[in-house]
């Protein structure tokens, strides 16, 4: 046994609160990675549709979550579509409503202003209602408190709370996130997570290392092998 398949819809039993969100995506620009899951009692499915809002294809920016995500209830992406125009004396969006508006009007006053792509690396949980704003990169192993609006980007391993948001500490000292980073068990093959669950449960970072060295060792082998 190695664990659920990615592919599973429903993962918590069969029950549709919960999601492996990859299976629930259909927009071309989001990506979803492997047992990245959501929950929501009522809206699970509707990840894209409710959470991921003014995400318009001929903005070009795209949402990117990692594996082994865990999302809360809530959670938000605020895209980049949501920006308007700050360079004059009015933010109003008279363009969008009528021909007579859309004239004159300079989309370069909002497009040079977007910040990119969303990205939230691997092994990050956000907690319920976190909202996240565009162009944010929250590094892998990050908390992202409940009803933090996350402005700015997250370093690895950090807890951030807050509106705004703002961290409050590292996880880890520093010399062991970067061994985590080094390790990047969230890129294994499943079997060998599975076989390791007791190191990365307990904070084993010796075991970790020791199950990479191990791997090293076999592929050193092989190749002499062959």
């Amino acid at each position: 046994m190695h664990g659920p398949s990615p592919d599973t819809l429903h993962p918590f039993n069969g029950e549709s609160h919960t999601v492996f969100l990859k299976n629930v995506i259909s927009r071309p620009n989001i990506e979803v990675g492997d047992y990245t899951y959501y929950h929501d009692e009522n809206h699970a499915s509707d990840f894209e549709t409710r959470n991921v809002r003014y995400h318009f294809d001929f903005v070009g920016d795209r949402l990117r979550i990692g594996r082994f995500c865990a999302l809360a209830t809530g959670t938000t992406f605020i895209m980049n579509g949501a920006n308007h125009a700050m360079t004059g004396f009015s933010t109003y969006p008279f363009n969008i409503f009528s021909d007579a508006w859309r004239d004159g009007f300079d989309p370069a006053t909002i497009f040079d202003h977007l910040r990119g792509d969303t990205i939230v690396e691997h092994d990050v949980w956000f907690g319920t209602n976190a909202t996240v704003m565009p162009g944010v990169t929250i590094c892998s192993g990050a908390i992202i408190g409940a009803h933090s609006v996350v402005a700015s980007d997250v370093p690895p391993f950090a807890v951030v709370v807050g509106n705004p948001g703002r961290i409050v500490r590292l996880r880890f000292p520093e010399e062991v996130i970067d061994r985590l980073l080094e390790i990047a068990w969230w890129h294994w093959p499943v079997e060998k997570i599975t076989q390791n669950l007791s190191a990365i449960r307990s904070a084993d970072l010796d075991a970790l290392e020791r199950a990479c060295l191990e791997d090293d060792r076999r592929l050193d082998a092989e190749a002499k092998a062959s």
